[in-house]
């Protein structure tokens, strides 16, 4: 709190995030892409298979800061573990999976 830029400590040390996320309508088609990724498939390849946004990158949102982040997906990111994806996350927009690739 106080001036802009106060805080040099940001959740767990990191200032950004490298997100990929799979969007889908339905938790349904989530929690499908999620097996197959818990099964060994390749999250890229599953985004490109089930995504609505960013398919065609992977899944690839980039490097990405948590104000730039909506909630919950902001909260989550900032807190999952490097390279395990995330469970299925309800957000304004749909049904998530989030793979966050390294922090920075």
């Amino acid at each position: 709190m106080g001036k802009k830029g106060g805080s040099d400590k940001p959740q767990k040390g990191a200032q950004a995030v490298q997100l990929r996320h799979i969007l889908t309508e339905k938790h349904g088609k989530a929690a499908e892409a999620l097996e197959k990724i818990k099964n060994g498939e390749n999250f890229a390849k599953v985004a490109m298979e089930y995504s609505q946004d960013k398919a065609r990158a992977g899944g690839l949102l980039g490097m990405k800061q948590k104000t730039e982040l909506v909630e919950p997906i902001s909260s989550i990111a900032f807190n999952l573990p490097i390279n395990e994806p995330s469970e299925v996350v309800k957000s304004e927009f749909g049904y998530h999976i989030l793979l966050v690739e390294a922090r920075k």
